[in-house]
């Protein structure tokens, strides 16, 4: 057969095609099978395909629910009355060790919960950080970063922006096929979040917002910022949508019309609830005003966005903080949020309230889809647990070093450390860790004498006469929520500066790394050299015929940690106000399920029971 010009054209044209039906199958589009729609920034108002378009928008956020629930929880805020999904992109939660992305794995697959939004016939609005505060985190700033001594972040320091940049390229690939522009379902991406409630750097924005369009992001962007002068005028860009946050009167729509003209203004971050810290009294606030806001809003037709209409749970290591007047403030591990559908997924009063108020804005005939069947919960009447190991018998080898550090330092971002020395000179008195971060248990010569506590501004343990020539002074440093919020975001774990004893600054320590991650769990020993030394891990076991979602309440512990079948579910303390964390199906398993539990104070086991609801 002779081979012609035209031949290997004709085979270089069927190659090609048969590539790009491939590449359709793989990434699950069809242009084909997508309605083609534009969306743009009027003067004053969104257009969608030329027209005015009111966005009522459910924000929850993939990182906090389960992939298995993922459906359901949109479905839950289409039901309500929602036409967009509203989501935070936790940076360090798709990019945990430097250079190290991770877009595809369980309830990191951001593609899977894209794609959910798009075939349930909703809207999509990203909001990527690389700061997001979402009560996160670090406000999802990777810890890696921290190792670095002099960084600045969320500025033009060089060494943050190589990093942030990294992440924006890595993360348009991811969203590019969704834009709507391209046929998808998303309407527009936030440029960073709430600049002006921390700095004033404008150009670190615009380069943001270069680097996303410089990576293919062609769909409009917008700022998010609170609803005041000096905010909005730090926070905003011209040319870029102005979220408020939150916009709930005239007169805040007003001022960022003047501050930022020619753009829609909207309410990016509407409140139908709010955080809770360790300590506190469950946050409730008042569903009236709740119910006033929303109806000044649609009789407006401005657009908003519940924050958050489902909130999700803080699993792991992932719980924030704030500082504000009172200190230290961690947050719990339930991302609850007393917002319209609980952590379970459930719909509340508040849910129904809403969906009756936003359906009677339907026009005559169109009705609201029917609300989701719930996923089932269950009981568990009793998991007995024994004594398995202790934080002691499962130390690695220590890092010696003249002064403590922090965890950053020694390559650790989560979980515990242990900073031991022999005390010379000085043997008794005033004992000062300066700065301690989080929460530290302290011994000596092994025998427990009491706690410090970053939360209630206590730093100081007087230790008492011994007669060990040299004793041993040991101090285990639990690291909490990093600080998402505000000025002081550089928040490092551990031992910050020094500790000091009468004023004499303590040297030659042994530092023992205990990130209590996956690997550190599995390779746990079991042992009991150590009986009744604080520190303690617990487990147990306990057989299931049919698993459902349960509430494990851990009253009968003091403070620690809780695995199940290896998936950290989080922090419990016995300060309240959480007492039950959520373990969903999707951790459990039919017949045999594993429970380990670290408590840093409790010595003796007791049991744990399921329950059905949250309290």
């Amino acid at each position: 057969m002779i081979k012609t010009k035209k031949h290997y054209t004709m085979i270089r044209r069927i190659v090609l095609i048969s590539l790009s039906v491939i590449l359709l199958t793989v990434t699950g589009f069809s242009q084909k099978a997508r309605s083609k729609h534009s969306f743009a920034l009027g003067t004053t108002e969104f257009l969608l395909d030329d027209s005015p378009f009111q966005i009522i928008s459910g924000e929850m956020h993939p990182s906090r629910i389960p992939a298995d629930y993922w459906q359901h929880r949109i479905r839950m805020a289409k039901a309500m009355g929602c036409n967009t999904i509203s989501v935070y992109i936790m940076w360090n939660y798709h990019e945990q060790e430097e250079g190290v992305f991770d877009f595809e794995t369980g309830n990191r697959n951001l593609s899977r919960f894209f794609k959910l939004v798009e075939e349930e016939g909703l809207w999509l609005i990203v909001r990527p950080g690389p700061y997001v505060c979402a009560e996160w985190e670090l406000g999802g700033i990777p810890p890696y970063l921290l190792r670095i001594p002099d960084i600045k972040l969320r500025c033009m320091d060089p060494r943050y922006m190589e990093a942030a940049e990294r992440y924006i390229e890595k993360l348009a690939e991811v969203i590019k096929p969704f834009q709507v522009t391209a046929g998808g379902p998303l309407l527009m991406v936030q440029i960073e979040n709430e600049y002006g409630s921390f700095g004033n750097d404008r150009n670190y924005l615009e380069r943001l917002k270069e680097v996303w369009t410089a990576n293919g992001i062609n769909v409009p962007f917008f700022t998010g910022d609170g609803p005041t002068t000096y905010m909005l005028e730090a926070g905003s860009l011209p040319g870029c949508a102005v979220g408020l946050d939150s916009g709930s009167r005239p007169e805040h729509f007003e001022l960022a019309a003047k501050m930022n003209p020619g753009v829609p203004v909207f309410s990016s971050e509407t409140y139908p609830g709010w955080l809770t810290h360790w300590g506190e009294e469950w946050a409730r606030p008042d569903t009236a005003s709740l119910m006033k806001e929303i109806k000044f809003l649609m009789d407006n037709k401005k657009s908003f966005n519940f924050y958050v209409i489902h909130g999700g749970t803080n699993f792991g290591f992932t719980a924030g903080a704030n500082s504000g007047g009172k200190g230290y403030e961690p947050d719990v591990t339930s991302y609850d949020y007393d917002a319209p559908i609980d952590e379970q997924g459930r719909p509340t009063a508040k849910y129904m309230a809403l969906r009756n108020l936003i359906g009677s804005y339907l026009p005559k005939g169109k009705k609201l889809p029917p609300i989701p069947e719930p996923i089932p919960s269950y009981e568990i009447p009793s998991i007995g647990l024994t004594v398995f190991s202790s934080v002691w018998d499962n130390l690695p080898q220590p890092v010696r070093s003249v002064q403590p550090k922090p965890f950053e330092a020694y390559g650790q971002d989560y979980g515990f450390i242990l900073y031991t020395t022999e005390l010379i000179g000085h043997k008794k008195g005033k004992l000062t860790v300066t700065d301690l971060h989080d929460y530290a248990t302290v011994f000596l010569n092994g025998e427990f004498i009491g706690t410090l506590d970053r939360r209630e501004g206590i730093n100081t343990i007087d230790i008492p006469e011994s007669n060990v020539e040299r004793p041993r002074l040991e101090i285990l440093v639990e690291g909490m929520g990093r600080i998402n919020f505000a000025q002081y975001l550089i928040d490092r774990k551990g031992i910050t500066d020094r500790v000091t004893l009468n004023g004499m600054t303590l040297m030659n320590w042994e530092v023992y790394n205990l990130p209590m991650d996956h690997k550190f769990i599995y390779e746990l020993r079991s042992s009991n050299r150590n009986p009744g030394k604080k520190g303690i891990f617990f487990k147990g076991n306990f057989f299931l015929t049919a698993p459902g979602d349960t509430f494990l309440d851990m009253s009968n512990f003091q403070k620690g940690i809780v695995w199940v079948n290896g998936n950290n579910l989080g922090r419990y303390w016995n300060i309240g106000p959480q007492k039950r964390l959520y373990c969903p199906a999707s951790f459990l398993r039919n017949g045999n399920n594993e429970m380990l539990v670290l408590d840093l104070l409790q010595t003796e086991p007791q049991i744990v029971v399921g329950f059905k609801t949250a309290e």
